[in-house]
């Protein structure tokens, strides 16, 4: 298997861990926080889903186009994400979508052999444009660490908790 092609496979399967997530969680888990000024897991799924899209729109525009919604614009005249008023139980789309985008622009990127565009200087992948799906993968791990925290916290039973943590398989199949 080449370089690309485990990532590509890894990068699948931080999509199914988050699908996972997405469908186990209860609709009254979507207002957890830490109660302490800590986002909400609602607001942490967005945020997560987002990211993609953020990254994009710095990186390739082109590939940032279909998730956004050129008929709204943000105070900088730049369009909104699709998803930006969707609620939380929609986000799955937003995953899906920001995810096929991410790939092609990887994919793009490295069939032309160039570096992503570094718009801002933040420093956009310059070794290899495939880092930027690494990167995805160590954010939504982040993450989804605080989603299972704000669980636990919120009450689910030991039982529960485990049965979440069953997404791990994905990672040794």
């Amino acid at each position: 298997m080449s370089d690309l092609t485990l990532l590509h496979d890894s990068f699948r399967r931080n999509a199914r861990v988050n699908t996972a997530l997405l469908d186990a969680l209860k609709p009254e888990e979507y207002d957890l926080s830490d109660g302490q000024g800590g986002q909400t897991v609602a607001q942490i799924l967005r945020h997560m889903a987002g990211f993609r899209v953020g990254w994009l729109w710095n990186l390739s525009r082109a590939h940032a186009a279909p998730l956004l919604d050129s008929t709204r614009q943000d105070a900088d005249g730049d369009p909104l994400w699709r998803w930006q008023d969707s609620p939380p139980n929609e986000l799955g789309a937003a995953f899906t979508a920001g995810d096929e985008a991410a790939l092609q622009a990887v994919h793009a990127a490295l069939a032309e052999g160039r570096a992503f565009d570094d718009p801002w200087k933040e420093g956009a992948y310059a070794a290899n444009p495939a880092h930027f799906l690494q990167h995805t993968i160590v954010h939504d791990s982040h993450h989804r660490g605080q989603i299972m925290a704000l669980l636990r916290r919120g009450g689910r039973t030991p039982e529960e908790m485990d049965a979440l943590d069953e997404h791990w398989a994905i990672w040794r199949e």
